[in-house]
């Protein structure tokens, strides 16, 4: 099934687990509101982080969503495209790599997974959305 737009606005439930390649592992759990404008939609994303070993901190974190499922900074940069059947897309940062894959095959239940390589960076990020 192609996914557009609309289905993403509203609020989600948000668990996602960060492997990290030389540290202990991160949880967050929050939410992510899509709200749409005349551009497409506002990504807003609030939660907790935790880290093995350390004091929960606060995490947020800004999108711009467009029609076409272009993903943008929220400082206008153009990051990735969303595959609207699921899949995966890539975004270079240099020197780092992000490679993601979609997975909606349990829509309204979906996952998106990255996996970051770079000389300082490797690490899995698993986030598992669902509505709340």
């Amino acid at each position: 099934m192609t996914r557009v737009l609309s289905d993403f606005l509203g609020t989600w439930s948000i668990s996602r687990r960060i492997v990290l390649a030389d540290m202990p592992d991160a949880h967050f759990n929050g939410s992510a509101v899509w709200t749409a404008n005349t551009e497409g939609a506002l990504y807003h994303e609030v939660g907790q982080l935790q880290i093995a070993g350390q004091a929960t901190m606060n995490s947020e974190r800004k999108y711009l969503w467009t029609k076409d499922l272009s993903v943008y900074f929220d400082d206008d940069r153009f990051f990735h495209m969303v595959p609207s059947e699921g899949g995966g897309a890539e975004h270079w940062c240099d020197p780092d790599r992000y490679m993601v894959t979609y997975d909606f095959a349990k829509w309204p239940v979906w996952r998106v997974k990255w996996r970051v390589l770079g000389p300082k960076k490797n690490y899995i990020m698993t986030s598992d959305y669902k509505r709340p």
